[in-house]
């Protein structure tokens, strides 16, 4: 079909590049004309880039003296939902247009021509001699069902050399052609594999399925417990998608959860759907690129980037985990997935799930206010259980000096360990010390390049900074005082679990799991999936274990450290303790076998940790949302975050005092600005941080406020600043 060009030749039109500083600029359609959405290269001062025809040029420009477009790229053009919803999470985020183009853009060769290859296919002509060779080369060629492979990949797989094929080919047996390189993903059968649902399970599917049958925006919260089979009811929702041809969009908050995910879509549906991360290839994520607009993938999986891909007819995004923090975007441009997910259904007309055991309280009390549909899985699928939860009281438990497993855990993992189950032991401390002090001058080390404690990692026998990455080795001598063998690991991470942990139990396999310890997605989902099949007996990880995992022997979650969430001011400390330690005890019992979580405490009677053992998580919501409520703090209330930063202490410090001494803007709509303040890490990479902190009512024009407030001042050059909405972490 001929595209409509909006704009004959010579027309000026307003053309966005994710390389221009804060706007689209003016350039003259080429000969033929242009279509609104057409990516295009246009010349950049000495430069050529990619960019989308925004509309309209802006005018106020000599015609003479504007340049003309380069080329109009052999590229869908980018329709007009994702054009706006761009638009509006930029104005969301007071982030440039031209960063949020960015985040849409970030495909390999995009630029380039349609790229072939040759694949080598199955005539359906029998050879004239059977050989073992021949038989192996034409069975891998019918396992897939007349795709072809390349020659290096079928030679591979058959375990044959390029003679065989030369052979099979000069027969007439194969055929060699060349095909497109961006191929549409296979497609998703709708009917086939689905398991049987539970009557609440068949509900809430129905309610699901029904919205995408209507059409149209809305969002559900699909609120389950702990292995309730909340991921068979958005299936089920995603099957309707399918059935009716449309594109469907499944969030997931770690590249870890992929593997296991990936599966169960495969056993649903039988075929693998797009998948859409940082360990994807390139040549994969281009294809996935062009088939999300061109509509061929009906399925694809992905990290929070994926929600700005280019879909042709998206119908229904899941966010699976919404509460979880991974979803926020804290460096860049600043964003939170989940609500830029809502954001996405609103401007495509999709349906959204927001999908957990332990919802947000933001999401939690726009259900209560009736902006979102509410649905509730009660019970664990099949014959599952919910674990007994308990309390384990430190403060009555006699542990020795540098041990943390207290003897009522203990005696548990060893009934474990005798019965052929697995035990998890929950510390959500990354390395072997979260401190390294000198017994000799008391000095702590620490990082040259922020200021943060190192953290022993015995494993890599190294000292990591947590905040930069930066590493060396662990010293013999104190770097402060040069006294040699006095330094002294303080405090436990799970590498000092696993020691203590192999300790008390010599002949148990022990398993650390914590994404430091990973360099590849690829081995953690190995060791992942050797767990569930039983290739550990005690697990010691972090909340990387939390996340969505399937251990089938595993009847027993020890929480270590139960309050170590409820330190420091954090606004959300009670909720994210709360969602963790339902989510990881959620680990237990998950199959036929009964679980129980122990929580170690030295505050069984902390309101927290009470609402966790009783399970009354309504109450908990209700407690919390009357406390945010009080205060007038989000979800009753909202927060902007103004980060300033630079490589001398002085300037950030400047600028900050400056911009509350002209809170003008703000006062008008009822806001306050707190601070400037250091934050509370104050050095990070070597930039100094200063913070100011923005709190305003609930309906407050929040955006428009903020972008007349910072226009009063010039941010010098040695400084950068930074919005961040909604802000997540305070540090």
């Amino acid at each position: 079909m001929t595209p409509i060009r909006d704009f004959p030749p010579g027309a000026a039109v307003s053309v966005l590049t994710p390389d221009m500083p804060l706007r689209a600029l003016d350039y003259l359609a080429p000969e033929g004309g242009v279509a609104t959405g057409a990516w295009v290269v246009v010349p950049l001062g000495r430069r050529e880039v990619v960019g989308v025809v925004w509309g309209a040029g802006t005018g106020g420009f000599d015609p003479a003296r504007l340049k003309a477009i380069g080329a109009v790229l052999d590229a869908p053009p980018m329709r007009d939902e994702l054009r706006q919803f761009l638009t509006r999470a930029a104005d969301y985020t007071l982030t440039p247009l031209p960063a949020m183009l960015r985040l849409a853009t970030r495909v390999p060769g995009l630029a380039d021509p349609p790229q072939m290859r040759r694949l080598i296919r199955a005539t359906g002509t029998l050879p004239a001699r059977t050989t073992e060779a021949r038989t192996r080369v034409l069975g891998v060629l019918a396992e897939l069902g007349g795709a072809g492979l390349p020659q290096a990949d079928l030679c591979r797989a058959a375990g044959v050399g390029a003679a065989v094929l030369k052979t099979l080919v000069a027969q007439g047996v194969l055929a060699e052609g060349e095909v497109p390189r961006d191929l549409p993903y296979p497609r998703l059968d709708p009917g086939s594999g689905g398991r049987a649902l539970s009557p609440d399970q068949s509900a809430a599917a129905a309610v699901l399925r029904e919205g995408v049958r209507q059409g149209g925006y809305g969002t559900t919260l699909l609120k389950g417990v702990t292995g309730s089979g909340k991921t068979e009811v958005y299936l089920d929702a995603v099957a309707e998608v399918l059935e009716r041809g449309r594109q469907a969009l499944v969030l997931l908050p770690e590249i870890a959860l992929t593997a296991d995910f990936l599966a169960r879509v495969e056993a649903r549906f039988g075929a693998l759907p797009g998948e859409w991360h940082s360990g994807v290839t390139p040549a994969e994520r281009r294809r996935l690129w062009r088939m999300t607009a061109e509509g061929g993938v009906g399925l694809v999986v992905g990290a929070r980037s994926a929600l700005f891909l280019p879909f042709r007819d998206l119908a229904l995004i899941v966010v699976d985990e919404e509460h979880d923090t991974s979803y926020k975007q804290e460096e860049g441009v600043l964003y939170n997935a989940r609500d830029m997910a809502v954001l996405r259904g609103a401007m495509a007309g999709a349906q959204v799930v927001l999908a957990s055991a332990t919802p947000s309280l933001e999401s939690w009390a726009n259900a209560q206010a009736g902006r979102y549909r509410r649905l509730d899985l009660t019970a664990r699928f099949g014959a599952a259980e919910l674990p007994d939860m308990q309390a384990v009281d430190l403060r009555a438990a006699k542990l020795p000096s540098n041990h943390w497993i207290a003897p009522a855990l203990q005696q548990a993992i060893t009934a474990r360990i005798a019965r052929g189950e697995q035990s998890l032991l929950f510390l959500n401390r990354r390395g072997y010390a979260p401190v390294t002090i000198c017994r000799a001058c008391g000095q702590q080390i620490g990082c040259e390049h922020c200021d943060a404690r190192m953290v022993e990692h015995r494993f890599q026998k190294r000292l990591v900074c947590h905040q930069c990455g930066a590493s060396k080795p662990i010293p013999e001598a104190c770097p402060s005082c040069g006294v040699e063998g006095r330094l002294a690991a303080i405090g436990p991470g799970v590498e000092r679990m696993a020691e203590e942990a192999a300790e008390l139990w010599p002949e148990a396999r022990v398993k650390v799991l914590s994404s430091d310890l990973y360099s590849s997605a690829r081995a953690l989902k190995e060791d992942i999936a050797a767990i569930a099949e039983g290739g550990a007996d005690i697990i010691v990880g972090t909340q990387i274990v939390a996340k969505g995992h399937n251990f089938p022997k595993l009847t027993l979650v020890g929480v270590v450290d139960a309050d170590l969430g409820l330190q420091g001011s954090d606004l959300r400390a009670a909720e994210r303790t709360f969602q963790l330690m339902r989510q990881v005890a959620g680990r237990a019992g998950r199959a036929e076998r009964p679980g129980l979580a122990l929580l170690q405490t030295h505050q069984p009677d902390h309101p927290v940790i009470r609402a966790i053992l009783s399970g009354d998580e309504e109450g908990f919501w209700q407690a919390e949302a009357q406390a945010r409520q009080a205060a007038g703090m989000p979800p009753y209330g909202r927060l902007a975050g103004i980060i300033l930063s630079s490589t001398e202490a002085q300037p950030p410090y400047d600028l900050g005092a400056d911009l509350a001494r002209r809170d003008g803007p703000l006062r008008a709509v009822g806001a306050e600005v707190w601070g400037p303040a250091p934050a509370p890490i104050a050095r990070v990479r070597g930039r100094h941080r200063v913070r100011l902190l923005v709190k305003a009512p609930k309906g407050a024009p929040l955006q428009a406020a903020i972008s007349a407030w910072l226009a009063q001042v010039a941010v010098p050059s040695s400084v950068r600043l930074a919005v961040d909405i909604d802000p997540q972490s305070f540090l």
